[in-house]
């Protein structure tokens, strides 16, 4: 009995691991099609000069409001940094995003979340386990259009520009007050490990197969950094 209870509670773990690594594995693939479908639109897209610009991206597909209490704003989603030499991009973290100013269009209750981060202040930042938008870190709301103007004061600046998609209109936001945290549970999955994100990004392991799509996809819209 003692065996069989053991072999059932083994296959319970099972199916819950396995149904982790599903749920993350299409949390991947949106957050390639985020980028993909944002990245497609000339007049809608992020500004080339900036993406290029850029130390590292976060990318948080179906961030929602409401999810547990009233006001309240919930996502997961991944980061990835470029890689030392400037080309390519690393294996991603897993980031949680919390609270906030979301600037959600009427009726949605729910947003993709993109995030560029512009330079080593910022990469400090997101290299600690946690920190708030618009305290710890400066964060200013992009513009749109790849050839869109980004010498403002306030762009140049900026530690974090921050955009958000809902109900297909893709726009500049203040996240002023959100938490991003790392998420450890889903690095696990991800890795076969706890990694924290610290370490993902800066000694980047082997990326899971279910990254590639996304990894591919950056590359393809800025594989070489420009400084």
């Amino acid at each position: 009995m003692k065996q069989m209870r053991t072999v059932i509670l083994a296959s319970i773990v099972a199916v819950g691991l396995v149904r982790a690594d599903d749920s993350v594995n299409r949390r991947l693939k949106a957050a390639e099609d985020v980028l993909s479908e944002v990245m497609a639109s000339s007049d809608k897209a992020i500004p080339q000069s900036l993406l290029d610009k850029s130390r590292c991206v976060v990318i948080v597909p179906g961030l929602k409001k409401g999810a547990f209490i009233f006001g309240a704003r919930f996502g997961r989603g991944f980061v990835t940094c470029r890689n030392k030499d400037g080309i390519g991009w690393t294996a991603p973290g897993s980031v949680r995003i919390e609270g906030g100013s979301v600037g959600f269009q009427a009726g949605a209750k729910e947003t993709d979340v993109v995030l560029l981060v512009m330079n080593d202040r910022g990469v400090d930042r997101l290299l600690s386990s946690q920190f708030t938008l618009g305290g710890q870190a400066s964060v200013a709301a992009g513009p749109v259009g790849r050839t869109a103007s980004a010498e403002t004061d306030a762009l140049l600046s900026a530690e974090i520009l921050s955009w958000s998609r809902s109900r297909g209109v893709f726009a500049g936001v203040s996240l002023q007050g959100a938490t991003l945290r790392q998420d450890l549970g889903v690095n696990r999955a991800l890795y076969g490990r706890t990694l924290e994100n610290q370490e993902v990004l800066s000694n980047p392991p082997e990326p899971p197969a279910a990254a590639k799509g996304l990894l591919e996809e950056l590359n393809r819209h800025s594989s070489r950094g420009s400084r």
